[in-house]
């Protein structure tokens, strides 16, 4: 019996009906009850409270807190909202009750994937959040985290893709800017965003590839692209899911895939105000995270918003008072043979010029520019990252006259530049290269919005220390900081302060609030474009990296603080998990 924890005897027992004991994790209520005795932890695990404090009737243990009801003997919640209680086996002998501190039901890895899944199913926010807190303090790797949200997501929203799957991929990417409690929030908001954005929206099934006959070969990869292409034109969403499943069945390599469903959406101009395009990237980087074998569910996820998507050579804001349409189509055709006789050693070419020309208001000269760049050899992935530049130009210089709103034109044409950029690294191709001009015009498109331009601020006192990065969060408390914490963080810059320290700082004012999408978007889109800078050297490099941040502050600060009840939930499951007492009043 040494490893037993001995109780007291059992007549005793029988008067007081409770007893806690020293064990567990949290100390162990002894529970007396039509004559039978039984051990649970003494934590109610919705929200901590003090389980010996409940009730017993027949067989149900009621916690009085939020009332949530357990099986007494198995610790089984009736309340899904509740996880199950740890138990523990009780014996009697001569009269008195013992209890062995080993659980009969631990609390593993698995059932915490289990658990996840079940908090996704049901939209509960705390059990998700408790799911995610245990897997990754328990070692988890964040990318089966990830994988399981991407599992229910894309199967279970009849609408397919939208913004919680790019919320919870974009949250993965960012992970490594982020600590500890940073990383929990991240993946907690990303699968809450998923969950809220599936409840009720019911399950997709997969049609199926088109079946295959001994007697004749397969459709070509070049044949099943044009039947893609084709159905994308049409809005037939059927059709192009069956050819997709097709040519995932036929062996196609993801690069196949990408570029037949790229070259679809580029045949139309800024898709969804570039939406289509940014969930596009962003299903592939999933793939990347949790592989390639979740094609199927992962792209077909992306076609239902294809069958309704608006195509912008169709607005009037395109074609009146200036036609973009033609001139655009006009480059389009010349674009297969510039890019097939590119020389091998690109021309020089002044890439601050070229960013200056994006931010003028003569759209048919900035076309003519950027097709010169391609013909002196500029590669598609610079251009494009070029054309980000001046994209995140748009939102550094954002004046905060503008209703607030019109953030929203100006950080699509940036998330879109992105997303044109990371698939140009993937694979280059005359279709998708289509999709920098289409950038282009939709920066033009927003110059009013830059009219007046915020002013750059200017660094105070820069051979002082650093700021502590704590006072951008507290600045963040208020509202209206958007040019204060432009310029906060533009000092903290040329004070040499540590990027590490600051994106981090930026992650947790973004995830301490009940952001909307696009911030989380703003705020992976830029660190993922300052990352590409920093590999670089020279003036331009450091003005890059620089806009990135100062666009990601403002824009930030812009949009803070809100209620934030969504991290309020987190920061429960995070003290909850460190044994914190939330019913008791803190000193």
């Amino acid at each position: 019996m040494e490893d037993l924890i001995e109780v007291g005897l059992m007549d005793e027992l029988k008067e007081t009906r409770a007893k806690i004991v020293k064990g567990g994790q949290h100390g162990i209520a002894v529970l007396y009850h039509n004559n039978e005795v039984y051990a649970v932890d003494n934590r109610c695990p919705h929200l901590g409270f003090p389980l010996h404090m409940g009730s017993m009737c027949d067989g149900i243990l009621t916690c009085h807190w939020h009332h949530a009801r357990f099986d007494v003997k198995s610790g089984g919640t009736l309340d899904p909202w509740a996880d199950d209680v740890t138990t523990y086996p009780v014996e009697v002998k001569n009269g008195v009750v013992w209890v062995n501190p080993t659980p009969m039901n631990r609390l593993t890895i698995k059932k915490l994937r289990q658990r996840l899944r079940e908090g996704l199913e049901q939209n509960l926010s705390l059990v998700i959040a408790k799911a995610v807190v245990g897997l990754i303090e328990a070692g988890e790797p964040p990318e089966n985290i990830t994988r399981i949200g991407v599992e229910f997501g894309t199967k279970h929203r009849q609408r397919g893709w939208r913004s919680g799957l790019t919320i919870l991929t974009a949250m993965t990417n960012i992970l490594p800017k982020l600590d500890q409690n940073g990383k929990i929030l991240a993946l907690y908001q990303g699968l809450v965003h998923v969950a809220r954005e599936s409840a009720n929206m019911g399950t997709r099934f997969l049609l199926g590839p088109l079946p295959v006959q001994e007697s004749t070969s397969q459709p070509s990869m070049e044949q099943l692209a044009e039947w893609y292409r084709h159905n994308v034109e049409v809005r037939n969403v059927q059709g192009t899911e069956r050819v997709l499943l097709t040519a995932i069945e036929s062996g196609a390599v993801t690069k196949q895939l990408m570029n037949m469903m790229m070259t679809a959406i580029t045949d139309h101009f800024y898709m969804n105000v570039g939406h289509t395009l940014d969930f596009h990237n962003k299903a592939f980087e999933v793939l990347e995270h949790i592989g390639a074998e979740h094609r199927p569910y992962v792209l077909t996820s992306l076609l239902p918003e294809l069958a309704s998507a608006s195509r912008s050579e169709e607005l009037h804001s395109w074609q009146s008072p200036v036609d973009l349409v033609r001139p655009l189509h006009q480059a389009f055709k010349q674009l297969p043979t510039i890019l097939e006789n590119q020389p091998l050693k690109p021309e020089e070419f002044d890439e601050k010029a070229l960013i200056d020309q994006l931010l003028t208001d003569r759209p048919e000269e900035t076309i003519e520019v950027l097709l010169t760049a391609l013909k002196r050899g500029m590669p598609p992935v610079r251009l494009a990252q070029l054309v980000s530049l001046a994209a995140a130009e748009r939102l550094a210089r954002f004046h905060v006259q503008n209703e607030l709103r019109d953030w929203i034109a100006v950080l699509h044409a940036f998330t879109h530049a992105h997303a044109v950029h990371e698939s140009l690294r993937r694979s280059t191709t005359p279709e998708l290269t289509r999709a920098i001009f289409h950038t282009a015009m939709s920066i033009y498109l927003n110059r009013f919005l830059n009219t007046p331009s915020a002013r750059r601020p200017i660094a105070e006192e820069q051979n002082s220390p650093a700021q502590d990065v704590q006072e951008l969060l507290d600045m963040l408390d208020q509202q209206q900081q958007t040019d204060r914490a432009g310029k906060w963080v533009i000092t903290y810059l040329a004070r040499g302060g540590d990027k590490k320290a600051l994106f981090n700082t930026l992650g947790h004012t973004l995830l301490r609030e009940d952001a909307e999408f696009h911030s989380f978007q703003m705020f992976e889109v830029a660190m993922a474009e300052h990352d590409h800078w920093s590999k670089e050297e020279g003036a331009l490099a450091n003005f890059a990296q620089e806009t990135m941040i100062l666009a990601t502050t403002r824009y930030l600060a812009a949009h803070a603080p809100t209620s934030r009840e969504t991290p309020h939930t987190a920061k429960i499951a995070m003290r909850l998990h460190r044994g914190e007492k939330l019913f008791e009043d803190e000193e």
